[in-house]
């Protein structure tokens, strides 16, 4: 599960993935022409790994339901700069 955003307090984006690197990656290159592509959603700002998809996409559906000062709060708790995290993965865009 991870929230992708173009600047701190931002536009976000929640997503979930079983092949989470290989998401980033068409995110960063903008193979989809749907909302992140649209609002050049480009930083991974926050991000959550599970043992089963399940309990991921049960995650993804709870945090989408909050209001958006509460998922501010959580990627401000989690990453106050809003830095892009994809290079704990070793994400690599040419």
């Amino acid at each position: 599960m991870y929230i992708m955003s173009n600047k701190k307090e931002g536009v976000i984006y929640i997503g979930f993935s079983g092949n989470f690197k290989q998401r980033l990656i068409q995110h960063k290159k903008k193979y989809s022409k749907g909302f992140v592509n649209k609002y050049n959603l480009n930083k991974l700002v926050y991000y959550e790994q599970f043992e089963t998809p399940l309990e991921a996409i049960k995650r993804e559906k709870q945090i989408k339901k909050w209001n958006r000062a509460w998922k501010i709060n959580l990627i401000n708790d989690f990453n106050p700069d809003w830095n892009d995290l994809s290079y704990f993965f070793e994400i690599k865009i040419d």
